[in-house]
């Protein structure tokens, strides 16, 4: 902990009116770093900066000033919290989900318990096909109905930013819907939201792969600039699905969109996305359950965010990405949830850091780390969230009294936060 700071008001802040929040008494004040710290890697991950007995102040939607409790002058503000016994984080940032869907597929988890594969639940018209056919069938109001809920379940869970993919329209009609519906999440709920079009999903039942690549190419990357609905493009390089050449194909034609590639990379098998990830320059590759040597050493050469999904390893039963491999080889890691119906049907980060920290051995402060820090770098949200520092976004979340940080993974399926504040405002 960093109880032997002792922070007083900078300059930029000292003299600012009275704060719209003054946060008192905090236990602890996680995940306070300089601005210029932008994602932590290898042996770093462990350290997670934390000072005891402070306060924080937020003006507008900014965090105006934080410090010791000892340095704070003045307790004038127009609300007040005692945080006398909790925490007070950074939200939680989930740099990969699938919020946006139009229905649940339980049945298809029966049919797992009772044996079936991800295949064979495929070939019988489960998994993606199963959503698209359900999307495909709603008005896009209907969709942002169905998904809104989801929205707010996230944020009570301590989520301040998401990503949102496509991929469940598989029709230029419904891949510009469901990205439409994903912007108009980030435009009516305090979340803030960055959205994918995933386009390369899967092939459409009936559809030729190959006239399923041409339209992506020459009809929905197009549209989807067009209307500026994404800042990414992902495909899921996977066998079964879309091949590593095929990969980088779909993802150069969109970075001649000005879409950023992030790749959903060895899941079910080494497929090669590690591969084409660092070789595309992607923000990101994500899943990483099959991976080796040789995909970690390339990553060491990179500036690719590895990416975690330990809810879905997890719901499918896969194996865990090797965390402490990747740790001790120098690699930063980030953990999202994969949000999704399929294979995590869950969008709670608190889950996916207990998960992270029992089945793949990383320590609260790495996988705390990995859910902030990690995350927004993988979104390009240092400059906004991800960390405790004046002039960031001030979307945060109070505890309730807890004995430690630890405490929080430890105690997997219980909820500890108390208060949730986003864009400076006190939400729950």
């Amino acid at each position: 902990m960093l109880g032997a700071w002792n922070f007083t008001f900078d300059e930029t802040s000292k003299h600012l009116s009275t704060p719209d929040l003054l946060i008192t008494n905090i236990k602890g004040l996680v995940q306070v770093r300089e601005r210029n710290i932008e994602r932590v890697a290898g042996n770093a991950m462990s350290e997670l900066p934390i000072l005891e007995n402070a306060f924080l102040a937020v003006d507008g939607d900014r965090i105006a000033s934080f410090g010791n409790m000892s340095g704070l002058q003045s307790r004038e503000a127009k609300k007040t919290i005692d945080a006398s016994g909790r925490f007070v984080f950074p939200s939680f940032v989930d740099s990969h989900t699938h919020l946006v869907f139009a229905a649940t597929r339980e049945e298809e988890f029966v049919m797992k318990i009772k044996g079936a594969t991800y295949a064979e639940i495929a070939a019988k018209g489960g998994g993606i096909l199963n959503s698209a056919r359900k999307l495909q069938g709603i008005s896009e109001d209907e969709l942002f109905e169905r998904s809104l809920p989801r929205a707010w379940e996230i944020i009570a869970s301590g989520t301040g930013a998401v990503e949102i993919k496509s991929g469940y329209g598989l029709t230029l009609k419904d891949e510009l819907k469901m990205l439409r519906v994903a912007k108009r999440i980030g435009e009516q709920t305090p979340l803030l939201v960055k959205t994918t079009f995933l386009g390369a999903h899967a092939v459409p039942a009936g559809m030729l792969k190959e006239d399923y690549i041409s339209s992506i190419l020459a009809e929905m990357i197009p549209a989807v600039a067009e209307e500026k609905l994404a800042s990414y493009i992902d495909v899921f390089c996977e066998q079964g699905f879309f091949s590593p050449d095929e990969t980088e194909k779909i993802v150069e034609e969109g970075k001649r969109f000005g879409l950023k590639p992030r790749i959903h990379a060895n899941q079910l098998h080494r497929s090669g996305g590690v591969q084409v990830g660092v070789k595309t320059n992607a923000l990101s590759v994500d899943h990483l359950e099959n991976i080796g040597s040789e995909e970690i050493d390339l990553l060491k050469n990179s500036t690719t965010m590895p990416t975690a999904l330990p809810g879905a390893a997890f719901f499918l039963n896969l194996p865990f990405p090797p965390a402490r491999q990747m740790i001790e080889a120098g690699l930063p890691i980030a953990i999202a949830s994969d949000y999704n119906p399929g294979s995590s049907p869950s969008g709670n980060m608190q889950t996916m850091i207990s998960l992270a920290c029992i089945k793949m051995k990383m320590t609260p402060e790495e996988a705390f780390n990995a859910a902030t820090l990690n995350t927004a770098a993988a979104l390009e949200l240092s400059h906004e969230v991800g960390s405790i520092c004046v002039g960031k976004k001030a979307n945060l979340f109070i505890t309730k009294p807890i004995p430690s940080v630890a405490f929080i993974p430890y105690s997997f399926g219980t909820s500890y936060i108390g208060n949730i504040i986003l864009n400076g405002n006190l939400i729950y």
